[in-house]
């Protein structure tokens, strides 16, 4: 098919650079209708860029865009609407005090002449069977949408894309908090979009997923166009790896080699349990031991690691360093030698609009004080330190953070808990939309502070990476622990088997 039909959309030599960075460097794509066209690159590859020109957030500052063999300028997002370019970005953008009806309407809504009547009846309607197209057909459409979990509002956002007559949806991490069952629905939605010839824009670090699910691989990287693949079923991960990163990174995900584990126990949860979702959780982390917790959306991870840190309620006892922590707020949680990486880095981690250097002392604002007085000098000898520690990629220290690409804003917050010199790091989907060499060096420095000591718990999900670089897994189900692995013990299979609720093995439990 792509033979002989005609690209929807032609990007020819598209540049675009920012203060001390040049994002794209003449970048040539093209889109045909009816497939599903991935592009990968490593985060600051200029892929977001690239969507950003499309969907008009951004203009070129050099090159073509030909839509349906006519060149045009997409000067705003209005104009991507009208020629049927909808985007899901990332970051999700609803309005949280709406319904879901009123968010998927809005995109319509905003064509509508003035003091036009609204039809709420219908708006519900479209809501509903759009829903129900993904899955979510037990969902109330006039549910506001604050009340709604991630996953439930990344699949809000999908639908607001396609209410549209869409003929060319770009995708952006589309399904980074979405289960299994309901990235199965995404993908058959897809497939329909495809079928009914649209083009499809297919953004994720999910190389498994692009691999089933793309026509066409594009890659990028540092902002330059590499190459082309079809996937004609014979595509080999790592030589995408390879292709994206320019280095073989086949030896990041390996087991560990080596363990740091002592036998002073730092962190001892006993009996934690919050409402319905943490029921009865108990585990120990040892000096510079790794442990992580597998589990589903609501198997009570993501609340567990809230009530440690003090952002949830909770009964139960904490034990840091052998004495009880009466931990009610993170202020005391860090005041007990805690630092967290939080898994909504952009919500509730990173600070947009300041700059790298203010992030990073954020949370040490006190040590680069004098009575009272931040001292810039200080700020900036604490930011530079970790910058180099960590090689954060910026143009310089005052470089706002919403400038930064995924990865290098994971780090930028990894160097704020570093900053606390914490005893125990708690780290939530440390590698969630961040690229693989993000991901590799993220663990390094993991693994380089268990080296030194530090007691770390990792609650994620993706699996293949809490089985390489953990020395223990739990899994969860249901707001309890369900499985114990240590590492020869942990494979996929058996962890999600607990995850999923079908077994339970905690025989081997190592008692504190």
């Amino acid at each position: 098919m792509m033979a002989s039909a005609t690209p929807i959309i032609e990007l020819s030599n598209i540049s675009k650079q920012f203060p001390g960075v040049l994002a794209l460097d003449n970048v040539s794509l093209s889109i045909y209708p009816g497939e599903v066209l991935a592009v990968l690159g490593e985060n600051g590859a200029g892929k977001s860029t690239l969507m950003n020109i499309l969907a008009g957030e951004l203009q070129p500052d050099s090159g073509t865009i030909v839509f349906k063999g006519k060149e045009l300028v997409i000067a705003n997002p209005l104009v991507a609407q009208s020629l049927g370019i909808s985007v899901v970005y990332q970051e999700l953008a609803l309005c949280t005090n709406l319904s879901i009806a009123e968010n998927i309407s809005l995109s319509t809504t905003a064509t509508r002449p003035a003091l036009s009547p609204v039809n709420r009846r219908g708006f519900g309607d479209r809501a509903s069977q759009l829903l129900a197209r993904l899955g979510l057909e037990n969902v109330n459409p006039r549910q506001l949408v604050r009340h709604l979990t991630v996953a439930q509002q990344q699949l809000v956002e999908i639908a607001k894309a396609i209410s549209l007559d869409v003929e060319v949806l770009i995708l952006d991490e589309p399904n980074s908090a979405l289960t299994i069952e309901e990235t199965e629905h995404l993908f058959t939605v897809i497939d329909q979009l495809r079928a009914e010839g649209v083009a499809i824009i297919y953004v994720s670090h999910r190389l498994e997923e692009v691999v089933r699910i793309a026509d066409r691989i594009a890659i990028l990287r540092d902002g330059q166009y590499v190459d082309t693949l079809v996937n004609d079923g014979n595509i080999v991960l790592d030589d995408l790896i390879t292709r994206m990163v320019g280095r073989s990174v086949a030896q990041f995900f390996g087991h560990k080699s080596e363990s740091w584990t002592q036998e002073k126990v730092i962190l001892d949860v006993r009996h934690l349990a919050s409402g319905d979702v943490v029921r009865d959780v108990s585990f120990v982390v040892r000096q510079g031991e790794v442990v992580g917790i597998a589990g589903l959306p609501d198997s009570g991870k993501d609340e567990l690691v809230e009530c440690i840190f003090g952002l949830r309620p909770h009964d139960g006892t904490i034990i840091i360093d052998g004495k009880e922590a009466a931990i009610s707020s993170p202020a005391a949680a860090i005041a007990y030698g805690m630092a967290l990486i939080p898994a909504d880095r952009r919500r509730a981690g990173a600070l947009l609009t300041m700059a790298v250097e203010d992030n990073i002392v954020a949370s040490t604002l006190k040590k680069v004080s004098r009575m009272g007085v931040v001292r810039r000098s200080e700020v900036r000898r604490v930011g530079a330190q970790y910058v180099e520690q960590l090689d954060i990629r910026i143009s310089g220290l005052r470089q706002k953070m919403a400038t930064l690409s995924g990865g290098n804003q994971q780090k930028v917050i990894v160097g704020r808990g570093l900053a606390l010199y914490p005893e125990v790091l708690l780290l939530h989907e440390p590698t969630r939309g961040i690229d693989v060499g993000a991901k590799a060096e993220i663990y390094t420095i993991v693994h380089n502070l268990a080296r030194t000591g530090v007691s770390i718990l990792i609650v994620s999900s993706e699996l293949p990476e809490l089985i390489s670089q953990c020395d223990r897994i739990l899994a969860m189900y249901n707001g309890v622990v369900t499985g114990h692995f240590t590492r020869t013990e942990a494979t996929e299979e058996a962890i999600l088997a607990c995850a999923t609720g079908q077994r339970v093995f905690l025989e081997q439990e190592v008692s504190a």
